[in-house]
């Protein structure tokens, strides 16, 4: 059985019988292939073949283009530096006013040099892959790329001062974010990721106003594409749940300061939950630490819908050995 049709299975719910091992990758990735943050950022090829260089040594269950939050962003028309050991730089702000949102023009991500960077990344990955393992797509949510145009803390600003103009700004991004996701999957992606780690910042009634319906939009569009939904917010999202938990998710990361057991609780057994070892852990603990943590989560979750990974993204310091030990500890 090939890893694509195993996920397909788990997603319908057809078996759990395997626990599947996927953590988040970027700068790790890039430093196992011995190349830099920076090349695998702007250069789709680096980042598939370091990837699947990751794939194909520690037996990972999927392959992702993630890789920083600035496709869009620079698609909409803001200058960003690449880093060769660190996360790309956006240089400028897109937005500054409300006139800027009013004028703000839909990209066309096909055109866009980063935005079209992804979609060839998707078909390198079937090229090499020929549609054995899942890929998965990665978009913005709307309220993170909403933070990208404007700044984090202009953003929250104008969310409290300026209700209309933030659901304008919302609004054009979440169009941005259907048309990056519909590219990706025309172009062969399995799955699509969104990721919106700010929501974890904002108190549920904000999440409700402002995000809830228009993540509701985005992965309803995803789902009429004929895929799967993976959801990414960073950080605590405890408070958050009662809402996220009526979206459709698919699957949905948990970072490691939340309660695996309450998330069953609330997101009931049709939800992958991902998740959750601190990545700090991850880096740090021995094997025999590692090996034990990864029992304990196996064994609460045997028989349910659930991928062993890290509660966010592996750290560029961590032991090959360490994600070794993790994926031994599924056999």
């Amino acid at each position: 059985m090939s890893k694509k049709v195993d996920f397909l299975k788990l997603v319908k719910g057809q078996s759990t019988e395997r626990i599947q091992f996927y953590p988040i990758l970027m700068h790790f990735a890039a430093r196992f292939n011995g190349k830099t943050y920076g090349e695998l950022a702007s250069d789709y090829r680096v980042l598939v073949e370091s990837n699947v260089k990751c794939l194909e040594y520690f037996d990972f269950d999927m392959v992702s283009l993630i890789s920083d939050p600035y496709r869009e962003t620079s698609a909409f028309g803001a200058p960003v530096e690449f880093v060769p050991e660190g996360v790309p730089k956006c240089k400028e702000k897109v937005i500054r006013t409300k006139e800027e949102v009013v004028e703000l023009q839909r990209p066309d991500v096909y055109k866009s040099p980063r935005t079209l960077d992804r979609i060839r990344g998707a078909e390198y990955y079937q090229k090499l892959l020929k549609g054995s393992v899942p890929v998965m797509g990665w978009i913005e949510g709307p309220l993170a790329e909403a933070c990208d145009l404007a700044g984090v803390t202009e953003m929250l600003i104008m969310m409290m001062m300026d209700p209309d103009t933030t659901q304008l700004l919302l609004d054009k991004c979440l169009q941005t974010g259907k048309d990056f996701a519909a590219a990706q999957i025309e172009a062969g992606c399995d799955l699509i990721g969104i990721g919106d780690a700010i929501c974890s910042q904002i108190d549920r009634e904000s999440y409700d106003v402002f995000v809830l319906e228009r993540h509701r939009e985005l992965i309803g569009f995803i789902h009429d594409k004929g895929v799967p939904v993976k959801v990414h917010i960073c950080g605590n999202t405890t408070h958050l749940w009662p809402s996220l938990a009526t979206l459709g998710i698919d699957i949905f990361d948990l970072d490691y300061m939340t309660d695996m057991e309450e998330a069953y609780r609330i997101f009931g057994p049709d939800v992958i939950r991902c998740g959750n070892i601190n990545p700090v852990s991850i880096q740090d603990w021995d094997s025999q630490q590692l090996a034990t943590a990864c029992r304990h989560i196996l064994e609460a979750e045997k028989g349910r819908k659930f991928m062993l990974s890290g509660g966010c993204e592996i750290t560029v310091n961590t032991p090959p050995g360490n994600l070794l030990t993790m994926r031994r500890a599924l056999v």
